[in-house]
């Protein structure tokens, strides 16, 4: 299923060709309840901390995100950013999703409420052709980029997932991401087989930042994403923050989901 959703202009065009069903850059730091274990110094394994990284966001259970999708193709450039809870558990997440100003500076987007969960992304708002009591459902399974780019948000679990192919990694050195100390470290992570077609390399490009308790508290990764044979540059931004916050989700029942034909 392809879902598009009206734009202006050329920025209006890429979105709808660079997502397939969505939508999503925030600021804000690393911070909240500390968990258990050591991230370790810059003299321990800098790839296997940052491979161990999504087992201590487990461990710390939920946090607040804050999340950016930059995209550019044709020397045109978009952001779209989202903002939310997650729970690392359950695999489940909450995120208000902003899309770009049009052409003429003007927001005539409403917001997008997108729901995350193990196999699936619902969203709400998603577009022409939709009831506005109607969610719009996603099998993220069948997604030929794994729902690292489609819903205009990398899953933060999903982010912090990516970094388990970490290779190459160095140790840049110690930073403060508001106001939290933080280590910095790069490299490039494996794609998985199952999403690697959906792009044009094998690996992606990625900045972690990691808390003295290992959890990762931001993470930036650049796809080249592959649409009808067009390259889309996409950098996708993840911050991860107040650990332990309170997530709600409640997915919808089979009645509130859309099946009819979405407009173009």
């Amino acid at each position: 299923m392809v879902v598009q959703r009206h734009g202006a202009g050329r920025a209006g065009a890429i979105v709808s060709a660079a997502l397939v069903g969505g939508v999503i850059a925030g600021a804000a730091g690393c911070g909240g309840n500390s968990a258990g274990g050591a991230g370790g110094g810059s003299a321990a394994d800098p790839a296997a901390l940052v491979r161990n990284a999504a087992d201590r966001l487990v461990e710390a259970g939920s946090s607040s995100a804050t999340t950016s999708m930059e995209m550019a193709t044709g020397g045109t450039r978009i952001t779209i950013r989202g903002q939310g809870t997650y729970d690392f558990r359950r695999r489940t997440g909450h995120l208000t999703v902003v899309l770009p100003k049009d052409a003429a500076g003007e927001t005539d987007h409403q917001p997008i409420t997108e729901l995350l969960a193990p196999g699936a992304l619902y969203m709400k708002n998603r577009g022409a052709g939709v009831p506005a009591d109607k969610w719009v459902r996603v099998d993220t399974a069948a997604l030929a980029d794994g729902n690292l780019v489609t819903g205009g948000a990398t899953d933060p679990y999903a982010a912090a997932e990516l970094l388990r192919g970490a290779q190459g990694v160095t140790y840049v050195g110690e930073e403060h991401l508001a106001g939290v100390k933080v280590r910095h470290y790069r490299g490039s992570a494996v794609l998985p087989a199952k999403v690697v077609k959906g792009f044009s390399k094998g690996a992606v490009p990625f900045d972690a930042y990691l808390d003295e308790a290992g959890r990762l508290c931001k993470v930036r990764q650049q796809f080249i994403y592959v649409n009808g044979g067009r390259p889309v540059a996409v950098a996708s931004t993840t911050l991860l923050y107040g650990f332990g916050a309170a997530v709600s989700v409640r997915l919808p029942d089979a009645r509130d989901i859309f099946d009819g034909k979405i407009q173009p």
